[in-house]
Parts: structure tokens; C-alpha cells; sequence
């Protein structure tokens, strides 16, 4: 795993806001939130975690749909995704294993190469929400590696850029408690949360390379 500069992850960071505010995207794009390495100040950056708040297409073009299954034996274009941006974009056009557009898939196709040290977290919910669904699912299911990080800045909501998040980034003003610590502030006991920081930690260190999650809340 190649580690980047603080620097140099902040402008990433921020290209890919930019991306997201000026470009067609697959889905309306509601949040885009950093957390992790880099809304914790680190230097260097082991990998760049960024949550995105999708919203579903109210006014697609299903009619479309059957372009697309004919042409790239993908369905759902046009409902799940926007035609608009698969014609604009095929080459970024990803489907889950039903052969269904998948929209989070599609986002990190668009947004990030396969080897960058990026992982996307894709949800209809907002990530505050998600920070504590995510929670209450994990430790019902002693599965830690569910749990989303809950030490985040958002960067950018419904249209608007947040300069002052980017500053904070860039200077590293945000002060956030230790993982567990920020577990225990959201009500899980010491020890568990000390088990739960020390799971994650050792399942973001297997990682390499972009990745995404998409959830459903």
C-alpha cells in the first residue's frame, strides 16, 4: 500500500467534490462527507474514505431501458441510473451480479481510479444516520466490520461547498476522540468498543486499492 501526502489526499478530496458538483452524475448526489484518515488529520494518508448521500430517480427515462439491455446486456438504465450519463459514460456503466445498473458501482467507476487508495461508502441515508444504523446493526450482529467511522466533516450538501471544511482539512483543525473513544460516545461499552476499533482498523489495513460499499437504510 503506497501511503499519500496530506496534501496531496486533501486535492483529491476536492476534485472529487468537484466532480460531483460540476458533472453529470449516475444518481442525484445529496452529501458528500470525508471521515477517517483524513478528517482525522493524518500524515501520510493510508487510504481516503468518502461518503456519499445518494437520492433515487424520481424522473428517469425507463423507456430507455431496453437501449441498454440490447446494447450492453445491462437493465435498469434509466431507473436506477440515469440514461443520460450511460450514454455520456458507458465505459463507466457497472451492473451487480442480477445484471442490474448498480448505482454505487457506477459512482466509483466514475469518481475513482482502480488504483487509488479510495474507498466510497454509498447510501440513501445521510451519514449521521447511517453512522448509527450501521451501529446498532454491527453490534447486534457482533459483526464489526459493519461500522461506519463516525469521526466525519461534510463537504459539500445539496449544492453547496463548505470552504470552511476544506480549510479544516487542509490546516487539520478537526480534533476527534480515538475510534473507540467516539464508539463509547454512541453509547457502546468500553471494552467492545475497544474490540469493535481494533477489528476495523485490522480490516482497513487488508485493504488495497478503490473500493466501494453501497447500503440501503
Amino acid at each position: 500500500m503506497t501511503d499519500w501526502a496530506r496534501e496531496r489526499a486533501v486535492d483529491r478530496v476536492a476534485e472529487l467534490v468537484d466532480t460531483v458538483a460540476e458533472e453529470t452524475m449516475p444518481v442525484p448526489v445529496r452529501e458528500v462527507w470525508v471521515f477517517g484518515d483524513v478528517a482525522l488529520g493524518l500524515d501520510p494518508v493510508e487510504r481516503i474514505d468518502v461518503y456519499l448521500t445518494k437520492d433515487l430517480l424520481f424522473h428517469g427515462d425507463a423507456d430507455r431501458e431496453s437501449d441498454f439491455v440490447d446494447s450492453h446486456g445491462v437493465e435498469g438504465v434509466g431507473k436506477t441510473v440515469r440514461a443520460a450519463w450511460a450514454d455520456e459514460h458507458t465505459e463507466h456503466l457497472r451492473a451487480n451480479s442480477n445484471g442490474h445498473a448498480a448505482p454505487e458501482q457506477c459512482l466509483a467507476a466514475h469518481l475513482v481510479d482502480e488504483d487509488e487508495p479510495i474507498h466510497l461508502e454509498v447510501c440513501n441515508a445521510s451519514f449521521e444516520d447511517n453512522v448509527t444504523q450501521r451501529l446498532k446493526g454491527a453490534m447486534a450482529r457482533e459483526n464489526y466490520r459493519e461500522i461506519l467511522d463516525p469521526r466525519g466533516a461534510c463537504l459539500w450538501l445539496e449544492g453547496q461547498r463548505s470552504e470552511e471544511a476544506f480549510e479544516k482539512l487542509r490546516t487539520g483543525e478537526y480534533v476527534f476522540p480515538t475510534l473507540s473513544g467516539a464508539l463509547e460516545m454512541l453509547g457502546v461499552d468500553e471494552g467492545e468498543a475497544e474490540t469493535a476499533a481494533e477489528t476495523i482498523q485490522q480490516y482497513r489495513e487488508q485493504q488495497d486499492g478503490a473500493s466501494v460499499r453501497g447500503d440501503v437504510v
